[in-house]
């Protein structure tokens, strides 16, 4: 099964871009992105994920994704990633990988293995275009990475595929035969490295780490009520237009009938979310100066400007532009 199309981005993401001098804020307006998309436990969709990586593609440049995954080595890694790197050899590593991938964010990696290779491609089913470049070199990056330092050897591909123009930084670094401008991005290993076995290979610490995957998996899960799960999948959808009952019950695999009933029992109901989750970004959006109206009314699914002024007008008795120049009224810095 497919994981909903939501993905977290680490906070080593954001600080790993600060030590490369691309602030996040000049980020999140390059990829046209709501403020909200950097708080702690915020998600995006892979539309907005993709979007956030070729914004990094124009600030960074083409080899922007390689420098990033090099400054996030070493960082702290959720026990997702942590497992791979004291499995026993490098292809439970990358079986684990895949594995945890697929449980825990819209991402497949795809492993297929002959008599002679490994080939690993990553696929994103909820994306509707191709991944990023420079997305792409920091996943290969990254699983080159933990096969050197697992094994203590320097592992170099067998050869590897990339979908860009070529790049003498990541020809040195992975110092394999790489064929540019690709249709298709794919890292190949050799059949022999997969039996290299991991130093840090810690049969009770993977246990450990496997049960504290499971327990943060089921938490995920579990976590919030219905109502705070309903304002995710509002605030996921809201871009695509005004979301429907039916389609948000779709989504949680839940029928409409039920769905409304345990709303219900909580004191809450489909329209009242979808109101207060509008209301709420649109004050999100109102703060962030470089959305314009026509462009806030298009992300809360609103088909109307007229629309928006008469809810917004309802909720805070003002209108849009009015609530904006108060809003910055007040976090303008006193003066003697």
């Amino acid at each position: 099964m497919t994981p909903p199309d939501r993905i977290k981005t680490p906070d080593a993401f954001w600080q790993a871009a600060e030590r490369l001098s691309i602030r996040r804020s000049a980020l999140i307006h390059e990829a046209q992105l709501p403020p909200g998309i950097v708080q702690r436990d915020a998600r995006m969709s892979t539309a907005q994920l993709f979007a956030l990586w070729h914004a990094l593609e124009v600030l960074g440049g083409a080899d922007v994704g390689f420098d990033l995954s090099t400054q996030m080595q070493g960082a702290t890694m959720p026990p997702s990633l942590m497992v791979a790197f004291h499995a026993s050899n490098l292809g439970e590593a990358l079986r684990r990988v895949a594995r945890f991938k697929a449980l825990t964010a819209p991402e497949e990696f795809q492993i297929t293995s002959t008599a002679e290779e490994c080939v690993v491609i990553t696929n994103w089913p909820h994306a509707n275009e191709t991944q990023p470049n420079a997305l792409t070199d920091a996943s290969f990056a990254f699983l080159v990475s933990m096969a050197r330092v697992g094994t203590e050897t320097e592992i170099t591909p067998d050869r590897m595929d990339l979908c860009r123009d070529r790049s003498e930084k990541i020809e040195t670094w992975f110092g394999c035969p790489v064929n540019w401008n690709a249709p298709t991005a794919r890292l190949v290993f050799r059949k022999s490295d997969l039996d290299i076995r991991f130093v840090s290979y810690n049969r009770e610490l993977l246990e450990m780490l496997d049960e504290a995957l499971d327990q943060e998996l089921s938490r995920h899960q579990t976590k919030g009520s219905l109502s705070d799960q309903v304002r995710w999948h509002l605030r996921r959808c809201l871009t695509a237009g005004r979301p429907e009952l039916r389609s948000i019950a779709r989504q949680m695999a839940i029928s409409e009938r039920s769905l409304q009933r345990r709303l219900r029992e909580e004191g809450q109901s489909f329209q009242a979310l979808l109101s207060d989750t509008r209301h709420s970004l649109a004050c999100e959006y109102l703060s962030e100066p470089a959305f314009d109206i026509t462009e806030i009314v298009c992300l809360l699914g609103y088909e109307d400007q007229g629309s928006f002024y008469r809810a917004f007008h309802k909720w805070e008795d003002r209108t849009p532009a009015e609530w904006r120049e108060a809003h910055f009224q007040t976090d303008q810095p006193k003066t003697n």
